[in-house]
């Protein structure tokens, strides 16, 4: 609408008053701020350490470390390995305790979880008093208990307790493929149980049956084919600096097996994506289950029997053997990664499984019986009904529960573990002196694994959740 005239414009505000520029001018203040404090506790820092006399940097890495470390996966040895081979190994060690432990603690607390929710009430009980016990005690103090109570106390290497059982007789060439037939077997005898038996009962009793035919079977064909041979001295040995077990030795071309079997997961993985969208689209069904089993199961195997055909036996085992004083060869299981690794898995796994619990009775109850009313078995149900919508209310806390245990890996200093925090935090920091540089890096580290594991979890999250159509 066109002025009048002579009228003026209406007055513009003062930027002072402008919520934009205000927010803005805070920012910019803070930013100042944060940067000043970080130049003074910096210039700080550098003056104290030039006036005690300590170096800075981290050419220390470069440095050879002198000290033994008790675990190692990569190779390693005091004299000419230096601090950063140190700080390679104890991280490894780490990753390794938080991966196992992951997927432990995962397993554990569903069945936890679940079991909270069984109706009979035996289950339920037994696991509410574990997940009562667990939360409610020190993490540090259950380390300890496993470490100094239940481990201890096992008797010395010379009074080792024997662990029974069987070894590779002849060229394990075709091995692999007669389990293969046992675990098929098995698989087979198990979808017909659901199928022809009538009651809950008799499809856990046919499923039991099945597997047990299946092992028995595998086992009996191996045994008759001379490819497994019964020890008397036992193949491993338990005391109480570890438990010693068959080492694998891996020949030449031997990694094709390992290969095939992450080509098998991949394509089992690719498969079932496949498949879904499929059958969203077309309405056909496919066997997943049996081709995934194939894949996994099957490319391993073929690899093997293709290496050994051209290179002869790819793997062999190196049993431990009993000494005078001592054990020697075969892999060692150390006591203080038991300990960590099983106080770890149980403790997290009595959080988990209240997650799993809550996000169970968060699916509404119409879901269950609108499923049941189609004819769906109860372990159906479950499997495809309650724990895909569960999973949506599941994954965020999941999450946290995953980045608490990596964390919580740092109290193996408390018992002698060789992680990351016990030899770069520990050792390599009392030999050096250098704490700025060495809690910098240990800082860096555990910050960089939470953030891969948040951004994988918020991935899978994503993947998980509700599509608005």
């Amino acid at each position: 609408m066109p002025t009048e005239a002579g009228a003026q414009a209406p007055a513009r505000g003062s930027l002072a008053y402008d919520p934009r520029v205000r927010a803005a001018v805070y920012q910019i203040v803070l930013v100042l701020l944060v940067t000043f404090l970080i130049y003074e506790a910096a210039t700080n820092a550098i003056a104290n350490l030039r006036a005690a006399k300590i170096a800075s940097g981290f050419g220390f890495l470069e440095v050879t470390s002198g000290f033994d470390i008790s675990q190692t996966l990569v190779p390693y040895s005091a004299a000419a390995s230096t601090y950063g081979d140190a700080f390679l190994v104890g991280l490894l060690n780490t990753l390794l305790v938080a991966a196992i432990g992951i997927v432990l603690a995962t397993v554990l607390g569903f069945i936890v979880g679940l079991a909270r929710l069984s109706r009979n009430w035996v289950v339920a009980k037994l696991a509410t008093v574990y997940v009562e016990v667990i939360r409610n005690l020190p993490l540090l103090l259950q380390l300890l208990f496993w470490y100094n109570a239940v481990l201890a106390p096992l008797p010395a290497p010379r009074e080792s307790l024997r662990i029974y059982g069987v070894t590779l007789g002849a060229p394990g060439m075709f091995a692999s493929l007669v389990v293969l037939v046992g675990l098929a077997a098995a698989y087979l005898l198990w979808r017909a149980t659901e199928r022809l038996a009538r009651s809950p009962l008799e499809r856990t009793l046919g499923k039991i049956a099945a597997t047990i035919i299946g092992v028995l079977a595998g086992f009996v064909l191996l045994f008759r084919s001379g490819l497994l041979e019964a020890t008397e001295g036992g193949i491993g040995f338990l005391n109480n600096r570890g438990l010693f077990l068959p080492k694998p030795l891996f020949g030449e071309g031997a990694w094709l097996v390992p290969a095939a079997l992450a080509v098998g997961l991949v394509g089992a993985v690719a498969f079932r994506v496949w498949a879904k969208r499929r059958q969203e689209a077309t309405g056909e069904q496919y066997p997943v289950g049996l081709v995934a089993f194939g894949l996994i199961a099957g490319l391993p195997a073929l690899a093997w029997v293709a290496t050994a055909l051209v290179a002869g036996n790819p793997i062999s085992f190196e049993i431990p053997q009993q000494q005078r004083f001592n054990l020697r060869g075969g892999l060692q299981v150390l006591p203080e990664f038991v300990a960590l690794l099983v106080g770890l898995v149980t403790y997290t796994a009595g959080f988990i499984a209240e997650v799993v619990r809550a996000g169970i009775l968060a699916v509404s109850r119409g879901q269950t019986e609108a499923a049941a009313s189609l004819g769906l078995r109860p372990g159906q149900i479950l499997r495809l009904v309650v724990v895909p919508q569960a999973m949506r209310v599941i994954i965020p806390p999941l999450t946290s529960q995953y980045l608490n245990l990596t964390k919580n890996s740092s109290l193996a200093v408390a018992i002698g573990y060789p992680d990351l925090v016990q030899v770069f935090m520990g050792t390599v920091l009392n030999q050096t002196g250098q704490a700025v540089e060495v809690v910098a890096i240990t800082m860096a580290v555990y910050l960089t694994i939470s953030l891969i594991t948040s951004a994988f979890m918020n991935y899978y999250n994503s993947r998980m959740a509700i599509v608005e159509r």
